[in-house]
């Protein structure tokens, strides 16, 4: 990973983490996909399959930092493909 730079990684370079203990941020998680910040936390309020926040302190203030467990954006992903390819298979 990029280590280096005060950017945040890329796409491209996450994948190569553990994705079972890696926190990515907002930023990430809408790149991932492909929704909006405010869509996310629609989904979040809304969709019981949506990943959910870790706090990454212990302030309870609102906009306090959060991230999103890697492993679980991907498998929201994946069961969304898979949602789409049993619905084209109907």
């Amino acid at each position: 990973m990029n280590t280096h730079s005060s950017e945040r990684p890329s796409v491209k370079e996450i994948q190569w983490v553990n994705p079972a203990t890696t926190l990515i941020r907002i930023q990430s998680v809408c790149d991932l996909t492909g929704l909006s910040r405010v869509a996310i936390y629609k989904r979040i309020a809304t969709d019981p399959t949506f990943p959910r926040q870790v706090p990454l302190s212990d302030s309870k203030a609102r906009g306090a930092p959060v991230g999103f467990v890697l492993a679980e954006v991907q498998a929201w992903c994946s069961a969304r493909i898979a949602k789409r390819d049993q619905e084209a298979q109907a």
